[in-house]
């Protein structure tokens, strides 16, 4: 009985943050609540736009307004704790809340992985099929397709989030991250991590590579169609319909592949930070400006909202 109390002390954890580095604390402050700003006001009015403009409701955007859901949930996870651990001698968190946390957080996290994969089989279904398309991706098809993504990850999310409920955390409780994240979660485990490691393992596979297999494909198939096009407006219009989806993909991937595919054992918590900043704040920021600076519709759609913006 003693063993079990024991192992059940913690209670809150520690998160370390960027406390190694006192002197940036004030700039890392400035610079994290702007960018979580623009995040916020980027995707939100990414959502107005699309849901206000019956001109914008086709498959692409409606996908992007998913993305833009899934960016918002992702940043607003971890920031609010962030922001206030940078101008705090302590950040705290309990257990409950740092569970809550990485839920939330990877539920986001891997639906965006899941939805770039989607989005790139919609721009494979438009430009390679372009006289079925309207049949391909119908109204129909794309709600189930984004149904399942937020279904499939919310219920690979909550087996994680489970699986590290189970565990024992016997101390010490500092998390060598500015977010509650897997791995350094799994080196202050008391307990077997055996299965945690063999579900991260087979998430990463699926997440990772399989998805990441299976946009390269989508993608070979669209490259190979446009250049197969015989005017030089053709291969630019087909281009420009997917080029901002081939940016974002490229951004995202490598911030996941950064951080995530090694194994537990050679964590590094710098690398870690780093991978996360990326994924977490840089990426639901830059998204919207990457869609909407290169995108005419939406920004059509923004100047009806906003007539200001017209100036």
């Amino acid at each position: 009985m003693l063993e079990r109390i024991n192992q059940t002390l913690v209670t809150e954890f520690l998160l370390q943050g960027f406390s190694e580095h006192p002197e940036y604390q004030l700039s890392l402050f400035i610079c994290f609540l702007s960018l979580y700003s623009v995040a916020l006001v980027g995707n939100v009015l990414i959502i107005l736009a699309i849901t206000c403009n019956p001109g914008l409701y086709t498959p692409m955007y409606f996908f992007l307004l998913n993305l833009a859901t899934m960016d918002i949930i992702c940043t607003s996870s971890i920031m609010p704790k962030t922001l206030k651990g940078l101008v705090s001698d302590r950040s705290p968190i309990s257990y409950g809340g740092c569970m809550a946390q990485l839920y939330f957080l990877t539920w986001a996290a891997s639906s965006e992985l899941l939805l770039l994969t989607v989005m790139a089989y919609d721009r494979y279904a438009a430009i390679c099929h372009p006289l079925h398309y309207g049949n391909m991706m119908n109204k129909e098809f794309c709600s189930m397709l984004a149904a399942g993504v937020w279904a499939l990850c919310a219920c690979n999310t909550a087996i994680h989030t489970g699986l590290m409920t189970r565990l024992n955390f016997c101390g010490p409780n500092v998390i060598t991250h500015f977010f509650c994240e897997v791995p350094p979660l799994l080196l202050l485990s008391c307990s077997s991590t055996y299965v945690n490691s063999v579900m991260i393992v087979l998430a990463d596979a699926f997440y990772g590579i399989l998805n990441f297999l299976m946009t390269i494909v989508s993608y070979g198939f669209i490259i190979s169609s446009i250049l197969k096009m015989r005017t030089s407006e053709g291969k630019k219009k087909a281009f420009s319909t997917c080029s901002s989806h081939l940016i974002v993909v490229c951004m995202y991937y490598t911030a996941v592949f950064y951080a995530y595919i090694s194994p537990v054992s050679s964590y590094n918590p710098e690398k870690s930070k780093l991978a996360g900043v990326l994924y977490t704040m840089l990426s639901p920021t830059l998204n919207p400006l990457i869609y909407t600076l290169r995108n005419k519709e939406v920004k059509a759609a923004l100047r009806k909202l906003f007539p200001f913006l017209k100036n």
